[in-house]
């Protein structure tokens, strides 16, 4: 098999407060091979966005990658690279699409500056080059009159065209990587379908791997091929999305989609996952879903449990795997008790 273009390993990437030490990424690691859409999904705090700011080596004090982490890279471990080597891979070897396009432009540059920009940092040439190259990409994520919204600033665009200058900013040194973090959250139903098409068509034309990291179960079934659920800063369960849709394994991935509405159904209330992601800085011992799953026992709160492998492609990281039986031992969280 080939090599993977991405390969995380036990990546741990911690900030020091006052509060104490925040393990917002405690021991990751995933594959993503050439060409594959792979999601990330998981609540707000389960640490998603840490992860792909930690692979663009993009963590600043008190935040610090842990010694011991490995992101290889295209066989290159970006970890061990000073910052000048790292700066030569961010934006032209991975790049990153960020969720809200007003702060990821610079409001007082015009955007056909700003893709240009790109172009005349990692490639060089004439300003008319990059230029023209920006003028390209914009007609490319299909913003219509290219030459004449190059020319304008960001405010003067819609969100939805706002978005597709951020695509064009990633994809214009055509890649190997993007990482979309929550690329659609932002805007409405009918121009988040349109965006996420627009990615789907550019991984499509350009070869490109995508990391998609969102909240929304939504998005991943009709968008990634293989999906990493994440809560409590682990990844709790790897399978490709068929299977995740079908025999979800984890009960914090039942749980996520049990919350997902269906068409058809006939719910007076979608069910909720009780409770809240606890502080990186007190991550329970034991499982960190235990106090808010409803098959939680004595072990789960005493025994960290491993990643299981429970079919090819498919692992979960919890003991139900070896003791299956439990499963029938339903019961109400913890931490609906507690909070009684």
């Amino acid at each position: 098999m080939a090599e993977p273009l991405l390969r995380v390993h036990e990546l741990r990437t911690y900030f020091y407060t006052e509060g104490g030490i925040a393990r917002a990424v405690d021991g990751v690691s995933f594959e993503i091979g050439a060409g594959e859409t792979v999601g990330l999904v998981g609540e707000s705090g389960s640490g998603k966005s840490v992860t792909a700011l930690s692979l663009l080596r993009l963590i600043r004090p008190p935040g610090r990658i842990e010694s011991g982490s490995e992101i290889l890279f295209d066989g290159q471990n970006l970890v061990a690279l000073d910052e000048r080597a790292i700066r030569a891979v961010r934006g032209a070897r991975i790049s990153m699409v960020f969720q809200e396009p007003m702060t990821a432009l610079n409001p007082v540059f015009t955007v056909g500056d700003q893709i240009a920009e790109v172009v005349r940092v990692h490639k060089g040439g004439s300003r008319r080059e990059a230029w023209d190259r920006a003028i390209k990409m914009l007609e490319t994520v299909g913003i219509p009159s290219p030459a004449q919204r190059a020319d304008e600033y960001p405010h003067q665009l819609s969100g939805g065209m706002r978005q597709r200058v951020v695509i064009a900013m990633a994809l214009v040194m055509n890649p190997a990587l993007v990482i979309a973090d929550e690329p659609t959250t932002a805007l409405d139903v009918t121009i988040q379908a349109q965006i996420l098409e627009l990615l789907a068509a550019l991984q499509r034309q350009f070869g490109t791997s995508v990391l998609l990291i969102t909240h929304d179960l939504g998005v991943v079934a009709e968008t990634v091929s293989r999906v990493l659920v994440m809560y409590g800063g682990e990844i709790v369960e790897e399978a490709p999305v068929r299977e995740l849709f079908s025999s979800a394994h984890h009960p914090y991935t039942e749980g996520l989609l049990n919350a997902m509405p269906r068409v058809g159904q006939e719910r007076e209330r979608l069910e909720t996952i009780p409770g809240t992601v606890p502080p990186p800085t007190a991550w329970p011992n034991g499982c960190r879903f235990h106090d808010r799953c409803p098959y939680a026992w004595d072990r789960c709160a005493a025994e960290h449990p491993p990643l299981y492998q429970i079919g090819a492609g498919h692992a979960s990281r919890c003991h139900l795997a070896d003791e299956p039986e439990r499963r029938a031992e339903k019961h109400e969280p913890l931490v609906t008790r507690t909070s009684a």
